[in-house]
């Protein structure tokens, strides 16, 4: 499992270089910084206050020459519906909010966080993600965000940033990356693996979100944090693709198998989602954005807890 692992990674790596002018997943501060003059390049910068990593005046004040700003917590990437925060938006609306920043569909886009920790990395990751779903694969994340950029010792710019028009987005929804709660709740007698993006506190019961109505995790889930890639140099976070292999083998991951990933909100989870699919390499990854927020609505799921004192598991039901 270790050499499949292994030698899927380096497979990725060598496509992603072959593709020419698609980018690759995650690119650094030296690529972006090389690349930033082409015409079909847009650098979307989408910090927020999660991990203290800004806002829009944050922005303003200093950013990467010719990037445009959009709010990844106030500027709707995600939605709330029936109680249950982080699902994604209608494809319509998504459309709409990427057409308003002069995104189109024949545009490269580098999603640009914070790099102000690991939980601001879920956010390029998750729009990433959001991206991936509408079937527009000309998208990359800037590694270390803009504070690498800035350790770096690149160019910065100051003011409103770059203005684009308004134009028309297309999405094409990818509808094999979005498991459904259905799924889910079928997956615990199939093949498929789940995998809790995350820490381990939640996973055992320790520690409970606001968002879920209970503690502990769906029965059978593997516990993948996602923190584990995530490390700081510094004062800069960067995903760290060097321990992949390490934790994969970790939490005994099957690359051939479909994987689900999920966590309280779809944040967390978006990380865990980018690192298999997308770096890793395997064949089938969805992300239930709905996670545990949805799941612990209703008291007939099933949730596992650790049992203190015997480092078993248990069922329980809320």
């Amino acid at each position: 499992m270790r050499l499949l692992l292994a030698m899927i990674l380096v497979f990725v790596s060598s496509l992603a270089s072959a593709e020419g002018d698609k980018p690759p997943p995650l690119v650094d501060a030296g690529w972006l910084n090389a690349n930033l003059d082409r015409d079909d390049l847009v650098v979307l910068d989408v910090r927020s206050g999660i991990d203290n990593g800004g806002d829009r005046s944050s922005f303003q004040q200093a950013h990467i020459p010719g990037s445009i700003y959009s709010s990844y917590t106030g500027d709707s990437w995600r939605e709330s519906r029936d109680g249950v925060a982080g699902l994604l938006p209608p494809v319509v609306s998504l459309e709409r909010l990427i057409g308003s920043l002069g995104i189109g569909n024949d545009d490269t886009v580098v999603v640009v966080p914070a790099g102000t920790g690991a939980t601001d990395f879920g956010s390029a990751a998750r729009v990433y993600w959001t991206f991936r779903v509408l079937g527009h694969d000309g998208v990359t994340i800037l590694n270390g965000g803009f504070a690498g950029w800035n350790a770096g010792g690149h160019e910065i710019a100051s003011g409103e940033g770059h203005q684009r028009a308004v134009t028309q987005f297309e999405g094409n929804l990818q509808q094999e990356l979005i498991a459904s709660l259905e799924e889910v709740e079928e997956a615990r007698g199939t093949q498929a693996q789940l995998v809790d993006a995350r820490p381990s506190d939640y996973f055992r019961g320790e520690n409970q979100s606001p968002a879920a109505r209970a503690p502990g995790t769906i029965p059978d889930a593997r516990s993948l944090p996602h923190g584990d890639f995530l490390s700081e140099r510094g004062q800069v976070w960067y995903l760290d693709q060097d321990s992949i292999t390490a934790r994969v083998n970790q939490a005994e991951l099957n690359p051939a198998t479909r994987t689900i990933a999920f966590c309280n909100t779809g944040h967390w989870a978006a990380t865990d989602w980018f690192v298999l699919s997308e770096l890793a390499g395997f064949e089938e990854v969805a992300m239930y954005d709905g996670s545990m927020a949805e799941w612990s609505q209703d008291s007939n799921r099933p949730l596992q807890v650790a049992k203190k004192g015997l480092g078993k598991l248990m069922d329980l039901f809320n």
